[in-house]
């Protein structure tokens, strides 16, 4: 199975970036997982609701352009149901027996949130709490939180 997090925008900072493939570098032994960027929307401070849905769609379509379409997608959304370390193993590991070699995607949207046509398409909905997370830091996190999955399904300590 082909783990993929496609993300908006491109993390600058390099501290991210250093966090980002350290756990790349340790899901090596495991499994793959690859970060896909595609390119924000750039866009004034002051948005009216049609520009700022505009925009998340115009997001939305490049994002959908890199997932195939047998692809299981689970998009980052604030409101969707959060889970524990140990369920979301359980979800990953279930994926693995029954996703018949299918990619795993993971959406993280843009600053201006997540297009309608991504939550739509997605097959399930994870919330890492109610708190906002600057993108960048999502990926890192999300990141770790696989990478603490797999140790808990291979039973290797780690998880506490």
């Amino acid at each position: 199975m082909n783990i993929k997090i496609v993300a908006v925008g491109k993390i600058k900072e390099k501290f991210f970036r250093d966090a980002l493939s350290e756990y790349l570098k340790r899901m090596a032994s495991y499994n793959s997982l690859e970060i896909i960027e595609v390119p924000d929307q750039m866009a004034p401070e002051s948005l009216s609701a049609k520009e700022l849905e505009e925009i998340k769609a115009k997001e939305g379509e490049k994002i959908l352009s890199k997932i195939k379409d047998d692809a299981y997608l689970v998009s980052l959304e604030i409101l969707a149901k959060e889970m524990t370390s140990e369920e979301f193993a359980g979800f990953i590991k279930e994926e693995m027996l029954d996703g018949a070699g299918r990619d795993l995607v993971f959406v993280i949207g843009g600053s201006n949130g997540l297009a309608k046509s991504v939550s739509q398409r997605a097959n399930k909905k994870i919330s890492f709490g109610r708190f906002t997370y600057p993108h960048q830091l999502m990926r890192v996190i999300l990141a770790e939180q696989i990478y603490r999955a797999f140790r808990i399904i291979n039973g290797h300590p780690y998880h506490k």
